[in-house]
C-alpha cells in the first residue's frame, strides 16, 4: 500500500487553524463531511475523539494519526492535514503535533486498517518525509510530498 492508494488532493489540508486537539478533530470532521457523500460531521468527531479516549494517536515527531472505524465508510480514506502551529495531542514523546493523517476504515476492515497503519507509520517515522511535508505552503504542494515515495 502506498499513500496515494488512500489519499486524494481532496483530502489533502495545509494550514488548518485550530488550539487544540479536540478543536483539530472538530473541524477535520467538519471539512471530511462536506468532502464526503454519505459522511456525518458529528459522528465522525465522536469516533475519532472516542478512539482518542483509548489512548493518544500521536505518534511522536509532532505526528499524529487519528482513526476510526464506521459503518458509513466503504473504503479506506486518508486526510492529511498539516496544522498552522502545533498543538498538544498527549503525544508518546510529548512534543506538540502540526501533521495529522486521519485514517478512516470501514467498520469490519480490521486487518486492513492494522496494515494501513503501519505503512503510515514507516512512513512518518522517517525525518527527511516528515521535514518534506513541514516544507509544503499549499495543498497541492503538500499532496505532491505526501503521495512521492520515500528514499
Amino acid at each position: 500500500m502506498n499513500i496515494i492508494d488512500i489519499l486524494t488532493p481532496e483530502h489533502t489540508f495545509n494550514g488548518l487553524v485550530c488550539n487544540s486537539k479536540k478543536r483539530a478533530l472538530e473541524a477535520t470532521s467538519e471539512w471530511l463531511a462536506n468532502t464526503i457523500p454519505d459522511f456525518d460531521a458529528t459522528e465522525l468527531f465522536t469516533a475519532l475523539i472516542t478512539r482518542e479516549k483509548l489512548g493518544s494517536t500521536g505518534f511522536g515527531d509532532g505526528i499524529a494519526m487519528p482513526h476510526c472505524r464506521l459503518a458509513s465508510c466503504q473504503q479506506v480514506i486518508g486526510a492529511l492535514v498539516k496544522l498552522d502551529k502545533g498543538v498538544d495531542f498527549d503525544a508518546i514523546d510529548r512534543q506538540p503535533v502540526d501533521i495529522m493523517f486521519v485514517l478512516l476504515v470501514p467498520k469490519n476492515a480490521t486487518s486492513e486498517h492494522l496494515q494501513v497503519l503501519s505503512t503510515l507509520a514507516s512512513h512518518f517515522g522517517q525525518e527527511e518525509f516528515r521535514t518534506r511535508l513541514r516544507a509544503c505552503n499549499s495543498n497541492a504542494e503538500l499532496f505532491a510530498a505526501a503521495t512521492r515515495a520515500p528514499h
